[in-house]
């Protein structure tokens, strides 16, 4: 089953994706963002962290403190700085 907490994420930041070229792919508690078939990022919700993988490295987000409308301004942040 998807995770509401990954959807929410995906629908926020799918302006910037579209205009960065990439798509979001939901994958049960996974969220991969992909570009020309290359994963650029994976968003996992492991209950009650969420761990976000860029480029070799993994940060972690308490979901207690980190809402969707947070993770999704730091994506994009993130995408914006660094594709």
């Amino acid at each position: 089953m998807p995770s509401e907490y990954l959807s929410k994420v995906r629908d926020l930041i799918k302006p910037k994706l579209q205009e960065k070229g990439l798509k979001a792919l939901l994958v049960g508690s996974t969220l991969k963002l992909v570009k020309d078939g290359d994963t650029v990022m994976n968003i996992s919700d492991k209950g009650e962290i969420v761990e976000l993988s860029f480029k070799g490295k993994k940060y972690t987000y308490d979901k207690w403190y980190t809402k969707p409308e947070h993770l999704a301004k730091t994506i994009t942040v993130t995408l914006d700085a660094q594709l």
